[in-house]
């Protein structure tokens, strides 16, 4: 009886990468069946994540890669006084963990937002099959670039953009990050709260709050507690 449990459950938690629906945007984007089958075959399983619960917290040993199947991970960093900073927002699709290689530990905490759902990649399977296939190698090497560029791209807007400017981009790229993971581009819940916004954004919490209520006073967008619908895209993108 045991054994059939046993069983059961590693089926139940088994990564099914052939049949995910985050598959174009993950690991085996690109990748034939063949090799998606080895990708499946060095995915151990999958871990659930509750809310407010971290996957790993900075310091931990760096052993594998994270594929994030469901829900949204958030990336905090501990600044001097105890003081946390929101790095990075994980969504559905996401991998989770390539900062961690060079150090061989997390350098920062990944903390989950709501209820959510990983694959678990050993990394030294998982680099050994780097090595014996060119495209799983490409497609590390494509993941990790658009993951240095979102980084990149989001110090930028730090650095030139007013804070109403930071808020509207912020939900333009969430909108367009979740309609390419097949959910509504207009409508969705905002799982980071306002002082997470704020800690990501470089701004305090009056202020995410004063924008968004201001932005929606000018109808370009409607918020109910964490629910927005953005009901202007040309009027946010030209703010």
């Amino acid at each position: 009886m045991s054994a059939l449990s046993d069983t059961h459950r590693a089926r139940r938690n088994a990564a099914n990468c052939s049949t995910c629906a985050m598959r174009h945007l993950c690991m085996p984007e690109g990748l034939c069946a063949s090799d998606v089958a080895k990708l499946e075959n060095i995915i151990s399983v999958t871990r659930k994540v509750k809310r407010g619960e971290a996957l790993f917290r900075a310091g931990d040993r760096f052993d594998a890669l994270f594929a994030l199947r469901a829900g949204s991970l958030k990336k905090v960093v501990a600044q001097d006084g105890g003081r946390e900073q929101v790095t990075g927002l994980l969504l559905a699709g996401d991998a989770v963990g390539f900062e961690s290689i060079e150090e061989g530990v997390h350098t920062c905490d990944a903390v989950a937002l709501e209820d959510s759902t990983v694959c678990v990649v050993p990394y030294p399977l998982f680099e050994r099959m780097c090595r014996e296939t060119d495209a799983l190698q490409k497609r590390l090497h494509r993941m990790m670039s658009h993951a240095l560029n979102r980084e990149v791209n989001h110090v930028v807007r730090l650095g030139m953009l007013r804070a109403d400017e930071r808020v509207a981009r912020l939900l333009l790229d969430i909108s367009s990050r979740l309609s390419r993971r097949g959910y509504a581009a207009s409508e969705f819940t905002l799982r980071m709260t306002r002082d997470d916004m704020g800690s990501y954004l470089g701004m305090t919490l009056e202020t995410v709050s004063r924008t968004l209520s201001r932005f929606d006073r000018s109808g370009l967008i409607e918020t109910q507690g964490k629910f927005i619908r953005i009901r202007d895209f040309d009027g946010l993108r030209a703010v």
